[in-house]
Order: C-alpha cells, then structure tokens, then sequence
C-alpha cells in the first residue's frame, strides 16, 4: 500500500511528497505513508504500529492527538475553519506569548515558520535601515529567498545548501558565519561596518542534527549585536517551547531583540508567529511602513490549538525537568551501548545520533558523520517499528507521551544493531 501510494504521489507532487525529507532518497527507502497517531505512535496505510522519535519534526511535545488539544479543535471547527477577521483566541494568543517569553513584547502571527522568520528579517531591515544579515552555516530558517544559502535541514540532506531560482542579487545581502565561531562572527562585522541589520541564529542548531552552542556563544552575539547597532534575531521554532516554557532565551538567559516562533505553538496545526520589542514591532503594518499580511493568519483553529497546548505546558510545571530528565536518561543509554561509534548531542527533549566517533561542534564537524550508516541504521529500527528521522541532519524529538516501555523497546532495537556491527 506505501509502495503504491508512493508511485502515484510520484505522478502529480515533486519526489510524491510536499516536504523533501519525506521522500526518504537520503535514506535509500520510500516514505510510510501515515493513516492516524496516538500518543507515542505513528500508523501506517499498511497498519504497521511505530513508536515515533520524529513528532511531525518538534510540535507534538504532548504526543499526537492529546485529548484536550483535539476537543478545543473539534469544538472551534464547529464555529468556522477561516473568518478573515480578528479574534479573541488571537487576542489571548498574543497575551500569552507576552506572558512567557517577556521579549516578544509585541507579536504577529503567520502560518509558518518560514513566514515568520522571513517577516522578522524584514522588520529588523526596516528599523535599522541597513540590508545586510548574518546567518549560520548549517542552521535553517526556512526556504525564504534570503535565507536559504549555506542552510541545513533537508538542504543540507539532498546536498542542495543552495536553491536554483534564487536571484544572486537577493542573497549578497546575506553574508554567512561559522556556528560556535566567534572570529567569523567578528570577521563580518568588521569588513562590513554599518551595514549589518541583524544577526540571525537559532539558538540550539536543530537542522544539521543538534548541535548545542559554545558556552558564551550566544551571550557573545548578544554582545556584538548591540556594539554595532544591529538586531539578534533568535529562529525559535523548533527550540520555541521545546527546551522550557520561555524558549532557548529562557534556557541560556540571552534576551533577542526578535524571534521566530512556530511548530509548538499551533499545536499541530500550521502555525508560525514573530515579534520582540514594541519599538521595533510598531514599524509593522498598519501601525508602520513593514508590510506583511496573510489571509489565514491566525487561523481560529490553530489558535485553538495552541492555546490548549500551551495552557497545558503552563499548568504542567514538571513537564520539563521531566522530558529532560527522560532524554538525558535515553541519550546516556545509546552512548553507553554504542561504545565510541557515535556521538550523541542532547538538550532538553531534543537529541542526535551522529555516525561520527568525534565531537560534533559545528558544521564541518556535523558533516564528518558516515550517511550511510545512518541509512542502515534507519532502515534497521523502520523495520522493527521504530520511526525516527529520514535524515542525519534532523533531530529526534521526546515527547511526553514517550513511556518507560516505549523506551526500553527502542534501546532493545538499538542494541541490536549496534551488536550487529
């Protein structure tokens, strides 16, 4: 049934899939193609049972289909799927994105991550005057045009870093640096004085696998942000919600002047917001010149869903210490069995199994891990129920939903494999 779905998802969609990673070319095998989830699990077309490590890649935190998320969905379908017109759930969402994270001040909501990023670019060129931006070899922040140059995610999977239909003209503005690197950092700045309107990074690398930053790295870029005149912009979206209640800037104590919010936020449905300081936000339309606009922005059923499932983060005030706690556990046990043959990057709920005895630091340091086998080791859990990532460029995601059983079937697989090389 996968087989034959994918031959005619193949006909009429680039690959038979709307996201690239999905197709699985990276991996030497064809998309499952999904029927429903629960909790922890993942079925396919063809009724196969999988404990999920992907989590739609980062917002299902509390497990797919939570009850109390699928009520207030159900109940808001009942109301109307798009008004076109503002809300109250927009009004409570803005509220409380205020509430937790006390830099988004003054917020939009979007559809995407994309969106989001690409229109917090935009604001932090219009309130600086400047065109310039740095970004991250190997961090991802979207398929804007801007913005996909040196990127990661399915990207950096396909070997593509690049996109072809991208306008040289476009990205000359974007100048990239090293992660973890503070020479490059300090590098652009200095050949590029006056000019540079934003610094954009994600705070946890999450789309070259994990990659955690440097001590007093990000306090670094906060430090040179302000010295010369430009913007941090912290791409939350996979790190927004996941590591604690206020995002990475609550987890590392660095306050952006912008960020990017998306996955968690929607609770499963598409979902992206940006904002930050009043000053700069109030240069958006229509209390400003930066126009940015979208037709299902605030959609009332995403809000729905993100109320709830931020509500229940709010209220559940263990939840954190908790999945740390578990991830922490999960990641010691696969570095203690594969004995040296990979690296294992973890915080929070977020971890990666790099095919690479040394260190992953970086990008170059990411790009040293053995793809193939990563394949082989993703085909071997695919095929006894175990579904992580298509790609060793992606992170595992923990949920809450994971349970000590859930667990101890996953290292039972891994431990096989690793006893079989």
């Amino acid at each position: 049934m996968n087989k034959t779905l994918y031959e005619r998802a193949k006909k009429h969609m680039p690959g038979g899939v709307n996201s690239p990673v999905r197709s699985c070319r990276a991996v030497g095998r064809i998309p499952k193609f999904i029927k429903s989830t629960k909790g922890a699990y993942l079925t396919d077309v063809c009724g196969n049972e999988m404990i999920d490590y992907v989590c739609s890649f980062g917002p299902g935190i509390l497990g797919h289909a939570h009850p109390a998320v699928i009520e207030k969905v159900k109940a808001a379908c009942d109301e109307g799927l798009t008004y076109g017109a503002p809300t109250e759930r927009e009004v409570q969402m803005a509220e409380l994105l205020a509430e937790l994270v006390p830099s988004m001040e003054v917020s939009r909501l979007v559809s995407s991550g994309t969106e989001a990023v690409m229109s917090a670019v935009r604001v932090a060129r219009g309130f600086t005057g400047r065109d310039k931006i740095i970004k991250f070899r190997g961090c991802y922040h979207g398929h804007s045009d801007g913005l996909l140059v040196k990127a990661g995610s399915g990207a950096l999977t396909a070997s593509l870093p690049d996109s072809a239909g991208i306008p040289a003209d476009i990205t000359k503005n974007t100048l990239v640096a090293e992660y973890n690197n503070e020479e490059s950092v300090k590098a652009l700045f200095e050949a590029n004085p006056g000019q540079i309107a934003a610094v954009i990074v994600e705070p946890v690398a999450a789309n070259m696998g994990v990659v955690l930053p440097a001590r007093g790295f990000l306090q670094f870029l906060r430090s040179m942000t302000k010295q010369y005149g430009a913007l941090l912009i912290f791409d939350e979206v996979i790190t927004g919600f996941r590591l604690s209640l206020g995002g990475a800037q609550e987890y590392f104590q660095v306050k952006p002047d912008l960020s990017a919010f998306g996955k968690i936020i929607g609770g499963g449905m598409p979902v992206g917001a940006y904002g930050g300081r009043e000053e700069i936000m109030r240069l958006v339309a229509p209390d400003g010149p930066v126009y940015q606009a979208g037709t299902l922005s605030g959609n009332p059923v995403t809000t729905a869903a993100g109320l709830a499932t931020l509500s229940i983060l709010k209220e559940d005030t263990g939840i954190y210490e908790r999945l740390e706690k578990r991830t922490a556990g999960f990641a010691g046990e696969i570095r203690d069995m594969a004995k040296g043959r990979v690296t294992v990057n973890q915080t929070g709920s977020l971890l990666s199994i790099f095919f690479t005895p040394d260190p992953v630091t970086d990008y170059p340091s990411a790009l040293r891990s053995d793809t193939a086998a990563y394949a082989d080791y993703y085909g071997f859990l695919l095929d006894r129920g175990i579904y992580v990532a298509p790609s060793q460029f992606e992170a595992m995601f923990v949920s809450d939903a994971h349970s000590g059983e859930d667990f101890a079937r996953t290292l039972e697989v891994m431990r096989e494999y690793f006893q079989a090389i």
